[in-house]
């Protein structure tokens, strides 16, 4: 009787440790967590994340693959990916990146950072309104895995 209650206690004891410990420290952060902390850091917010790729689109030669189907979407975490690493992503992947990912899970490792948007002038010029994205700039397409492909080095 008396070992089936120290059993049970060591075993409620170890459940509860071990339950601790994967809820204590996730293995990816999420793209909500992306934007708190790369607002509450000035130099941005190192890690690495996971999301689903719900939109994408591109400007100036930048692919942009974004968490939430609103890039404008405060929650947004925007993957920025240059021209070169996106010729080296799309070799690894096998096709082009944008059709290639979207809807997929991905995880990337970088540096999250609150970037500030400006609104433009029919001019071109900023008309002094403005809001924040959180931009994480590809500079490794070995940073970037399809949750299949299996963790980033």
């Amino acid at each position: 009787m008396i070992r089936a209650l120290v059993m049970t206690g060591a075993l409620l004891a170890s459940a509860g440790c071990a339950n601790h410990m994967t809820t204590a420290h996730p293995r990816y952060l999420s793209p909500e967590q992306a934007v708190f902390n790369a607002a509450a850091s000035r130099n941005g917010f190192t890690a690495s994340f996971q999301m689903v790729v719900r939109a994408s689109g591109r400007q100036g030669g930048i692919l942009y693959l974004n968490s939430e189907r609103d890039y404008r979407d405060p929650r947004n975490l925007s993957i920025d990916i240059n021209a070169a690493t996106e010729r080296s992503l799309a070799e690894r992947l096998g096709g082009a990146v944008q059709p290639t990912l979207a809807g997929k899970t991905i995880v990337v490792r970088g540096t999250a950072r609150k970037t500030r948007i400006d609104f433009i002038n029919d001019d071109g010029r900023p008309s002094g309104k403005y809001y924040y994205q959180t931009h994480l700039v590809l500079k490794d397409a070995r940073d970037l895995t399809v949750s299949t492909e299996g963790p980033v080095r």
